[in-house]
């Protein structure tokens, strides 16, 4: 039974698949507006096959992996500084709101412009679309720490590192990676939008080049086939992490 249930979603996945390819086929729909499932797997395979993909897809994963990381870390000790200080929440929190409310397309010209349109400014992006989760998801699971522990912590007489290192971030562990899988998954978004901004490779230029190519449609969907992998093996990664730190806590 727990098998049937874990193939669930690809049963689901194949279902829809055969429904795109039975639609596109039978309704004669042209395949430089929706090309079937088939010919986007036999794209995907050239694109693979001649390089193609492999060319655009590095420089993608060093700006995810360096960007994810640099904002992630950024944002864990923001989110923990914030959470152990009140005065300080409520001095910074506004800004963090706004500045999470800031659109990264429109902020994005203007990191191009100070960094370049190289690598630098795509991490810088990555970092920037990661920090706000991962520092708002930190503050609230350490702000939110067991308080009968602290209460217990303090009785023994534990310093306020202790206390920070044996009590609230263990107790915050769950909500920390909540956080750090929606930054996850935006760090690949950040690379991407950092890509379209300029530059010679990546995932978002393979994007802009099939866009611009003579209708090279299933080009475009394999390039978002492949945006979609890199994405579900970066939160897979974070799923990883969490599940080792949760049998070395025990």
């Amino acid at each position: 039974m727990r098998s049937l249930q874990r193939l669930q979603p690809a049963l689901l996945g194949l279902l829809f698949l055969g429904a795109w390819e039975a639609g596109v086929r039978l309704s004669g729909v042209a395949t430089f507006i929706l090309p079937p499932p088939s010919l986007v797997a036999a794209r995907f395979a050239q694109a693979w096959g001649d390089g193609t993909m492999m060319r655009h897809l590095l420089p993608t994963v060093m700006e995810v992996t360096v960007g994810g990381l640099l904002g992630g870390l950024l944002g864990l000790l923001i989110g923990i500084g914030l959470g152990l200080s009140g005065a300080a929440r409520r001095l910074a929190s506004p800004y963090l709101v706004a500045a999470q409310s800031t659109p990264i397309l429109a902020l994005g010209p203007l990191l191009v412009l100070w960094f370049g349109p190289g690598a630098t400014a795509k991490i810088a992006i990555c970092a920037l679309i990661t920090l706000f989760p991962m520092a708002i998801a930190t503050l609230v699971a350490v702000r939110d720490a067991d308080r009968g522990l602290l209460e217990l912590g303090r009785s023994i007489g534990a310093s306020r590192i202790q206390s920070l290192l044996l009590i609230r971030l263990p107790s915050a562990r769950s909500g920390i990676f909540a956080g750090a899988r929606v930054a996850a998954t935006l760090a690949v978004v950040g690379a991407i939008v950092g890509e379209w901004l300029g530059g010679s490779a990546g995932l978002g230029i393979l994007v802009n080049l099939a866009r611009g190519s003579l209708f090279d449609t299933p080009l475009l969907f394999a390039a978002l086939v492949q945006i979609a992998l890199l994405g579900a093996f970066a939160y897979t990664l974070v799923v990883a992490a969490e599940r080792l730190s949760t049998r070395i806590q025990r």
